[in-house]
């Protein structure tokens, strides 16, 4: 079953819990020179008397047509076949960036020995039936897992409520 990651930017509250969740998973140790793999930005703008914000939790996009995957000249990058994330076999890495270089969302990190590390979606314990990390830790339930067809669903009923609002307000 292939799965995605999903955030919800109107439940993100920028806590970081998932930042730091991902860290604890990964034996991610910024003081020796380990990228984050996943982070957490917060978008501020004044509205009048009041301030609105966006959290964002930022991390691999597991996109289905990956451009770092077909970017990377050594193939270190591929789809999971079971859980449909995207995963490196960082010992084939050459440093070269080309993965980098390709992806919109700036997820490909390196480690202090020029090896790719990124998010791989936590595809070992989602294939024990477990959630990533991330999810599992989100107080407000902003990151959520989903399956292929659960989110064509959720797009679906999205687009019909903006559909209706518009012919509504209209």
């Amino acid at each position: 079953m292939k799965y995605l990651l999903d955030l919800d930017m109107d439940k993100c509250i920028s806590c970081g819990a998932c930042a730091v969740a991902c860290m604890d998973q990964h034996d991610t140790n910024l003081e020796h020179g380990d990228p984050a793999l996943r982070w957490v930005t917060r978008l501020e703008r004044q509205q009048g008397e009041r301030v609105a914000f966006l959290g964002l939790s930022m991390a691999c996009m597991h996109c289905n047509d990956a451009p770092c995957v077909t970017g990377c000249p050594v193939g270190c990058l591929h789809k999971d076949p079971e859980t449909g994330m995207t995963v490196v076999n960082p010992t084939h890495c050459i440093g070269c960036h080309s993965c980098a270089m390709a992806c919109p969302f700036g997820a490909p990190k390196f480690d202090p020995q020029g090896k790719i590390v990124k998010c791989d979606g936590c595809a070992d314990r989602v294939r024990r039936g477990y959630l990533p990390a991330c999810v599992r830790v989100c107080p407000t339930g902003a990151l959520t897992l989903r399956t292929e067809e659960e989110q064509r669903r959720q797009n679906q009923a999205h687009l019909l409520r903006h559909v209706l609002k518009l012919i509504e307000d209209a």
